[in-house]
């Protein structure tokens, strides 16, 4: 019997989560819930959540280890969590679309955003759900990216010239610049634990389609980029303070609207590591398909 209540907010994306308290710890039941609600909608939002560092830490460690970023500025209390902290001095590098974290071999299965302080209004975020994209296209062009990998490159989302590299410092961005050389996913992605199969490219690291000849590549990948913004595909989330996302980072992408400045809005993020990317007709030795 469901504990809480979840209500979707679009046929195709997302869905509000109530009668759950998120500072008190979950029991197995309750969390197999929260788990199932995130594969039904892909994000899943709670309202009104009053949780420490550590409470949110421990929240997201459930659902499995937890990846710190080279880059942002951790949590005191809890460095695992970042900080994203947007002002006039310091706009915003998340206002692309992207998919957290795909410049590494295992990118996250989800990320767990909290607002910690808003503007008086902006600062909205968009979510695309990947499935139904990857599902809107031809029979054929779908056949035809699903046997393609692409190039997801850390350099690409990170310059060296950029915002966060510049907050960085120039020593710590080298050092994550050299830990993190361009990885190799498939454009299509079989989710672990649906079975289905989604876009997995993002303007934000994805550089090109390996075997292709650049021009051809900056095409298709182009088509994609904007494909993937449809409305039909989309959640907007308009925050209020102490809200919480929570999203399958597997089949979505999103983007932080950058339209609040010269007001401040800051967030913590927990990001939760995940598997591999692989495509069903290509699957990992020893591993065993899961039903669509």
């Amino acid at each position: 019997m469901a504990k809480f209540q979840v209500t979707p907010l679009t046929p195709t994306i997302g869905a509000v989560v109530e009668g759950i308290d998120l500072s008190q710890r979950l029991d197995d039941e309750e969390l197999a819930e929260v788990r199932a609600a995130l594969l039904a909608h892909q994000v899943i939002f709670f309202e009104d959540q009053h949780i420490t560092p550590v409470q949110h830490r421990d929240f997201a460690a459930r659902f499995g280890a937890l990846h710190t970023h080279p880059l942002y500025p951790g949590v005191p209390e809890a460095p695992e969590l970042f900080i994203l902290d947007n002002h006039k001095d310091n706009p915003t590098d998340n206002d692309s679309w992207h998919t957290d974290v795909t410049f590494i071999e295992t990118p996250p299965m989800a990320s767990i955003l909290y607002a910690k302080h808003l503007p008086p209004s902006g600062g909205d975020t968009i979510w695309s759900n990947m499935k139904a994209a990857y599902e809107a296209l031809s029979p054929t062009f779908r056949e035809f990216l699903s046997g393609l990998d692409a190039v997801h490159d850390f350099a690409r989302g990170f310059p060296q010239q950029g915002i966060v590299a510049a907050g960085a410092g120039a020593e710590k961005h080298a050092k994550a610049l050299a830990a993190n050389p361009p990885v190799l996913h498939p454009v299509v992605r079989t989710h672990p634990e649906t079975g289905e199969d989604g876009l997995f490219i993002n303007y934000g690291f994805t550089d090109r389609i390996k075997g292709l000849r650049r021009k051809e590549s900056d095409a298709i990948l182009g088509m994609l980029f904007e494909h993937i913004q449809k409305p039909e595909f989309l959640v907007r989330w308009r925050w209020k303070d102490n809200a919480i996302a929570f999203w399958d980072n597997r089949v979505t992408q999103h983007y932080a609207v950058n339209d609040y400045l010269p007001h401040r809005r800051i967030m913590n993020r927990a990001t939760v590591l995940g598997d591999r990317p692989y495509h069903r007709s290509r699957m990992p030795a020893g591993m065993k398909a899961v039903a669509a």
